[in-house]
C-alpha cells in the first residue's frame, strides 16, 4: 500500500475529552490539526439512561469549553450545577462534618456535574464544524523526533508529521512510553465503583461525600431531578462483594450514610454498576523533545475531589495560551515554549497529587488519635470563613 504523510502543525494523540478539546483550541487559533483516533472508536451516541461515569468541572473547564463554544452545546437538561457540598468524617453525626456553599464562595455554583457521553457529543459535534482538523483512524507503531518536526508512523505505512505532538492518550498512555518518560506509580487498593439513583428527597444541588475508613470514601452528586450519581472508593475487597450483588443491595448499603439527607435510593438501571482500579500515577516529565502530555498521560489523581478531568482542562488551557504567547520565530514545538507549559502546570499538579494523596492516606488509617484529629479538623475548618472560601476558590479554578 501507498504510503501518506499527513502534515500539520499539532498532531494529538488520543481521542478522549481533554483530547478534543485540544484540537478544537488549536484549531481556533488557526494551527493545523491531525487527530489521532484509536480504530474503531466511534462518536457518543444520545441515550435516555444516565451515563455512570461523571464529571464535577469547576469554573476552569467551564471557561474553557465555553471559549471553544462546547459549553452551550450541552444538553442542558443534563447538566447538574452543584450549590452546595457536605463531607462528613463517616456515616456518624459525631463523626466531623464540613460545609462549602455557593453562596459562601460568592458564585452561582460551585461546579458543574456532566455525563461523559453528554459532554463527548457535544466535543464530537464541534470537531465537525472545526476548521484544519484532520481525524485520522489509525494504530500508531512508533514516534520520531528530530530537530524540526516530530512523525508518528501508523500500522498502515502511513504517517502524521507535526511540530509538536501532544499525548492525550490517558493513564497508559503510548506516547509517554514512546519518549522515555519515567513514572512513579502506585495502586490504592482500591476500586471506583459507580452507579446512579433516583433519591426519594430532593438533592437540592447539594453534593455529598463521607469519609470511612473501612470502607472507603463514598461520593453522591447531584443529577438532574431527584437523581444522584455515586462514586465509592472502596478496597478492592469491598469493591468485588458491590459489584457480585444487587443494585438493590447497594442502595440499601448507602441508606446508612444518606438515609436522613436523600431518602431511599432506587436504582436508575439495576445492571450497570462499574469499577475502576484506583492509582497514583506521577510521570517525571510533561515534556519531552517535540511533545506535551496532558490529561491522564501527565498525571493521574484519587478521585476523591473529582479533578482529574479538570486537570486534564485546564493543562489544555495552559497549553493553548503558552503556545499563543511563543515569540514569532519559534514553532509551536520550541522546546523553550514547551518548557514554559511545563512550568506554568508544575505548582497546580503538585499540590493536586499531594492533597487527595495526603487526604487518602489521613482517612485511610482507622488509629484512634488520627480519627479524633480528623474529626476536630473537620469542625475547626467549617468555622473559618475565610480559609473555606480560599479552600474552595481553589477547588473552583478561581
Amino acid at each position: 500500500m501507498p504510503k501518506n504523510t499527513n502534515h500539520s502543525d499539532v498532531c494529538i494523540v488520543g481521542n478522549g475529552a481533554v483530547g478534543k478539546a485540544a484540537a478544537l483550541g488549536f484549531s481556533q487559533a488557526g494551527l493545523r490539526v491531525s487527530l489521532l483516533s484509536p480504530p474503531g472508536a466511534t462518536p457518543a451516541v444520545r441515550s435516555e439512561d444516565w451515563d455512570v461515569r461523571v464529571y464535577a468541572l469547576n469554573h476552569v473547564a467551564q471557561r474553557l469549553l465555553s471559549g471553544l463554544k462546547v459549553w452551550g452545546a450541552l444538553d442542558a437538561e443534563r447538566v447538574a450545577p452543584v450549590e452546595a457540598m457536605q463531607v462528613y468524617g463517616d456515616a456518624s453525626s459525631a463523626a466531623g462534618k464540613l460545609n462549602f456553599d455557593a453562596y459562601g464562595a460568592h458564585t452561582d455554583s460551585l461546579a458543574w456535574i456532566v455525563e461523559d457521553r453528554n459532554l463527548n457529543q457535544a466535543l464530537d459535534s464541534a470537531l465537525k464544524f472545526a476548521q484544519n482538523v484532520s481525524i485520522v483512524a489509525g494504530r500508531a507503531t512508533e514516534l520520531r523526533v528530530d530537530a524540526d518536526e516530530a512523525r508518528v508512523q501508523l500500522e498502515n505505512g502511513d504517517s502524521l508529521s507535526a511540530a509538536l505532538v501532544v499525548g492525550a492518550d490517558g493513564a497508559q498512555s503510548w506516547v509517554r512510553g514512546q519518549c522515555e518518560i519515567g513514572l512513579d506509580y502506585r495502586p490504592y487498593g482500591q476500586q471506583g465503583v459507580v452507579s446512579n439513583f433516583a433519591c426519594e428527597k430532593p438533592h437540592n444541588g447539594v453534593a455529598y461525600q463521607w469519609f470511612d475508613e473501612a470502607h472507603g470514601i463514598i461520593a453522591l452528586l447531584p443529577l438532574p431531578g431527584q437523581r444522584v450519581s455515586l462514586v465509592w472508593s472502596a478496597p478492592d475487597a469491598l469493591a468485588q462483594e458491590l459489584l457480585r450483588e444487587p443494585t438493590a443491595a447497594l442502595a440499601a448499603r448507602l441508606a446508612a450514610y444518606c438515609a436522613q439527607q436523600l431518602g431511599e435510593l432506587t436504582p436508575l438501571q439495576p445492571e450497570l454498576v462499574r469499577a475502576f482500579p484506583l492509582n497514583l500515577m506521577r510521570p517525571h516529565a510533561m515534556t519531552a523533545p517535540r511533545v506535551a502530555l496532558i490529561g491522564d498521560a501527565a498525571h493521574v489523581v484519587h478521585p476523591l475531589a473529582g479533578h482529574g478531568m479538570n486537570l486534564g482542562f485546564a493543562d489544555v488551557r495552559t497549553l493553548l495560551d503558552t503556545i499563543a504567547q511563543r515569540e514569532e520565530h519559534r514553532d509551536c514545538g520550541d522546546g523553550r515554549v514547551l518548557n514554559r507549559y511545563a512550568r506554568a502546570r508544575k505548582e497546580e499538579v503538585l499540590l493536586m497529587q499531594l492533597t487527595t494523596d495526603g487526604l487518602a492516606r489521613l482517612f485511610g488509617t482507622d488509629l484512634e488519635p488520627v480519627r479524633l484529629a480528623r474529626k476536630i479538623g473537620l469542625n475547626l475548618l467549617d468555622h473559618l470563613p475565610v480559609l473555606k472560601r480560599k479552600l474552595i476558590g481553589h477547588a473552583m479554578g478561581k
